[in-house]
């Protein structure tokens, strides 16, 4: 028997989100920008889509855009904002341990010009806000900060952290959401971020889906070209099945968010009591 415990790496897939997932996994699986019926009804199963989670993170349907995970979802923040924001400046700001989908982004947007600050950690994988306030400049015009950490499972201070952007600069703020949101509720207005990043198989949904929500009236570049798919942010035929399966496991997650974190607590506390013991 194998007790599965890589749940930080890549949750289960739920057995109700797969229910969800199987009426367009199967049949006549229509492109969504086709006017026949078939093809109307992909339309109408991806905008419900968007609009169930969008419910679940406090956001408009239409501020949201779906990817192919949450790694592209951040480089559509990251290389997005920056290019688009080029005119006004070239610094960005974001920490020493953020995902490698920020890393490797803010690499590729140095080679291009930018500069890129990156902020240090103390002994807990916090970032000091007052480090912030020192590099944020003029010239800032990106600062992305990962919410909680896929290696330590550090929670950053990020209502102070963004505080302290606004604040100090005319930045957009990114938010790398992809580990917080199965534990922390997710109300996206309420944290005062522009862009924020999520991925499907984190809560329980389908590998090989996220979304990346986009504060009205923020300017991205879109990274992949092609057709006018999600509002001309992010081209090429939409995963209807995982739009679903990424909708039914964020609903799922909101709902049921209390309780779990309480009972992991429990057994959490359990396991490093015995093992201290």
């Amino acid at each position: 028997m194998t007790v599965y415990l890589d749940h930080a790496a890549s949750a289960p897939l739920r057995p109700e989100v797969l229910e969800q997932m199987l009426p367009h996994l199967s049949g006549v699986q229509a492109n969504p920008s086709s006017p026949h019926a078939p093809g109307r009804r992909a339309r109408a199963a991806l905008d419900e889509a968007h609009e169930r989670l969008a419910a679940s993170i406090g956001a408009e349907p239409r501020a949201l855009v779906f990817t192919g995970g949450g790694t592209e979802a951040i480089n559509l923040a990251v290389k997005g904002a920056a290019w688009a924001g080029k005119a006004q400046g070239h610094r960005v700001i974001t920490t020493a341990i953020e995902h490698k989908a920020v890393l490797e982004s803010c690499l590729l947007l140095e080679k291009y010009g930018f500069e890129v600050k990156r902020l240090p950690v103390d002994r807990y994988g916090q970032v000091d806000p007052d480090d912030l306030i020192e590099a944020l400049t003029d010239k800032t015009i990106l600062v992305s900060l990962q919410w909680a950490s896929n290696e330590v499972g550090t929670i950053q201070p990020l209502a102070e952290l963004i505080a302290r952007t606004r604040a100090g600069s005319q930045a957009l703020v990114h938010v790398d959401a992809v580990q917080a949101a199965a534990w922390l509720p997710v109300d996206v207005d309420a944290l005062d971020a522009d862009l924020m990043s999520f991925a499907a198989h984190k809560v329980e949904g389908p590998k090989g889906t996220g979304a990346l929500w986009i504060r009205r009236g923020t300017a991205i570049l879109p990274q992949v070209h092609g057709g006018s798919q999600e509002r001309y942010r992010r081209a090429g035929t939409e995963n209807v099945a995982g739009a679903v399966g990424m909708a039914a496991a964020f609903e799922l997650a909101a709902t049921e968010r209390e309780a779990v974190v309480e009972e992991v607590a429990e057994r959490r506390d359990a396991l490093a009591g015995a093992v201290l013991s």
